[in-house]
């Protein structure tokens, strides 16, 4: 008889290595194929959405890589580091500040975040960028004066750094406490306030493209992180659009209807797996505020979904630690509440 015990092992292993490998693809791979088969329609409509996001987030996505791949190349990732190793108050201040008013989206900003992390640059800082980074952006502050109004949008400016802020001044606290030495998964890189970056700095060479090797990792960094985001964004993007087709906006209605302090709460909870997207979660807000539901829920209900929207979440997933992941849950939360209470109580005060 024929050995066929070990091409069957060397087939599981394969399979494993696979798995572990590309498993975000084929989790994408294998919602198509459901779609295809049970939903053609559907299939087609969410593949033809994710290539719309993409296309519609690419710019900043691009502009993200470079300068990732730049700071890698020259080495001024050695500089960047240094600037964020002063005092941890103005560092987490400038960082949510930083979040509050970048165009970059919840995805875009994903290759900074990461090059942040391995430069050495401390989680507190990062974090305090990477909650007030979702909530706003030049172009939704104007969308959001238009759709609601501008107190509304100010409103959500200032929800987006306070919130940051908070976040930092967690985080900073449980790090003097010895927690998040190493924030980032395997393979991510060297996170942390002790990043390597910081303990041996190397010379900064700005014409990197005069130096074969400089331009070599300019180009890995570039491929590697492409790759990296291109497999996350397209399972967001897929879960996005099955959210958009398969959460009617009446059942978020019917939700988050009502005055009071429940509603905030119930805004709260309801925002992370309900929120549609940035911009589709306005008119929305603004229809339920036009029929009687409390400003301070509506606040809520747009913080909580912008940081825990599937594109930011997985963002989160895919570069830090699970105990990361769960603290960055638990902060858009509590400061999603806390953002919708205090507006509340302004709007009750005006």
């Amino acid at each position: 008889m024929m050995d066929t015990t070990l091409p069957t092992s060397d087939r599981r292993s394969t399979l494993r290595h696979l798995w572990q490998d590309q498993r975000v693809w084929l989790a994408s791979a294998l919602i198509l194929v459901v779609l295809a088969v049970f939903d053609p329609t559907q299939a087609t409509t969410s593949v033809a959405s994710v290539g719309a996001s993409l296309l519609h987030t690419g710019p900043y996505l691009i502009l993200s890589i470079a300068i990732a791949a730049w700071a890698n190349a020259t080495g001024a990732d050695n500089l960047i580091a240094k600037a964020f190793t002063g005092a941890p108050v103005l560092m987490i201040g400038l960082g949510a500040l930083a979040g509050g008013i970048s165009p970059f989206c919840s995805c875009g900003v994903i290759p900074l975040i990461a090059a942040l992390l391995a430069m050495g640059v401390p989680l507190s800082a990062v974090m305090a960028f990477w909650l007030a980074s979702p909530i706003m952006d030049p172009s939704m502050f104007v969308l959001t004066a238009g759709v609601l109004d501008l107190e509304f949008a100010v409103a959500k400016t200032v929800a987006a750094i306070g919130l940051g802020v908070f976040g930092g001044t967690v985080v900073h606290l449980m790090m003097k406490g010895g927690a998040f030495a190493d924030p980032l998964r395997d393979g991510i890189g060297n996170g942390g306030c002790g990043g390597a970056k910081i303990r041996a700095p190397k010379r900064v060479v700005w014409r990197f493209w005069t130096d074969a090797e400089r331009r070599a990792k300019f180009g890995k960094t570039a491929l590697t992180t492409t790759l990296f985001l291109a497999k996350w964004l397209t399972l967001a993007f897929l879960l996005e659009s099955l959210m958009l087709a398969w959460i009617p906006a009446e059942t978020v209605t019917a939700a988050l209807g009502g005055e009071g302090l429940l509603p905030i709460v119930t805004a709260t909870l309801v925002g992370v797996p309900a929120y549609l997207n940035g911009y589709a979660a306005l008119p929305l807000v603004g229809g339920l505020i036009e029929q009687g539901m409390a400003p301070g829920a509506g606040m809520a209900f747009l913080v909580a979904g912008g940081v825990t929207s599937i594109p930011a979440a997985m963002a989160v997933w895919a570069l830090a630690k699970r105990e990361v992941f769960a603290l960055y849950i638990g902060l858009s939360l509590t400061g999603a509440f806390a953002s919708g209470l205090l507006f509340q109580l302004w709007n009750s005060m005006t």
